[in-house]
């Protein structure tokens, strides 16, 4: 049977080309290999650099014939578990592993949960450069790992110590949070269930589990909530927080993915535009601004 007999026509330039792609990439990763790599000998002399396709093949469990239909760009079904074996033979990177799986035309793979401390200069000068919006970076295990000057003013970030500057153990824990936020009972939760996505992607790893169990040891609200899986709560609206002498002030707030790779998210409150004090709010959260600070 023809390969592309079940394909419509009109999808078939570009499955032609990406499979193309797929060979051409697959030939060159393993070309860039040598068998002394991956603890095979190097079999005498080679026409061609790299790992022969019945190395390739045999190290990712899977017979030459498949295998070489494969590299040719055959339209022939693959699975993720065959897709891992290979980007582990080929010693592809995480970029490499998801461009491996695109080109298989397969849905690509969930990333591995990091909490990753780094965080790129640009994205420190970004909320630098919002003097009136609190702002802040965090990572998967919800740590603080950025902040401006503005979000420093309302949340104190700098007052924590490095290992507590984590926000879901400062809404939990640190008093201040429960008056910052302006019906802590009802936006506590809600954020606890956006939190809990982030878990979901990183159940396994031992730091983020410290921290559910650490938390669940020494707040009973956190506790609660938390055994009841909410997993409804939203990366953007309105949040009413209290800035003491000004009293409450709407602020909108936007969750912003700034890095799949590292797992980094950007936080940036503004104040509502049609709440009376959003004016004052804003003059005074770029009112002699505080250190910029960090986790690292």
């Amino acid at each position: 049977m023809n390969d592309t007999a079940a394909v419509p026509a009109s999808t078939t330039p570009r499955l032609a080309r990406t499979r193309a792609d797929l060979s051409e990439f697959l030939r060159l990763r393993r070309e860039r290999l040598s068998p002394a790599e991956l603890g095979l000998p190097a079999g005498g002399r080679r026409r061609t650099p790299g790992l022969r396709r019945e190395e390739v093949a045999a190290l990712a469990g899977v017979g030459l014939a498949w295998y070489t239909w494969f590299e040719q760009g055959r339209n022939i079904s693959v699975s993720a578990g065959f897709l891992d074996n290979l980007a582990r033979v080929l010693k592809l990177d995480a970029a490499e592993r998801r461009h491996l799986y695109l080109l298989a035309h397969q849905r690509p793979p969930a990333e591995p949960g990091r909490t990753l401390c780094t965080v790129p200069p640009q994205l420190r000068r970004l909320m630098d450069d919002l003097p009136a919006r609190p702002a802040y970076i965090l990572n998967l295990r919800w740590d603080v790992v950025a902040w401006n000057a503005a979000a420093d003013k309302v949340f104190r970030y700098s007052a924590q110590a490095p290992g507590r500057r984590n926000l879901l153990w400062m809404l939990f824990v640190d008093p201040h949070m429960r008056e910052v936020f302006v019906d802590w009972q009802a936006q506590a939760p809600r954020m606890l269930s956006s939190f809990r996505r982030s878990f979901a992607s990183a159940s396994d790893v031992p730091d983020i589990v410290e921290l559910v169990e650490e938390l669940e040891r020494v707040s009973p609200d956190f506790k609660a909530w938390w055994r009841e899986h909410d997993v409804h709560g939203s990366c953007l609206g309105l949040r009413s927080l209290n800035l003491g002498a000004l009293g409450e002030v709407a602020f909108e707030h936007a969750t912003l993915t700034v890095d799949e790779n590292r797992h980094l998210s950007l936080v940036v409150y503004a104040p509502a535009p049609d709440d009376a004090r959003a004016a004052d709010a804003a003059k005074w959260l770029a009112r002699r601004p505080a250190a910029r600070g960090s986790r690292e």
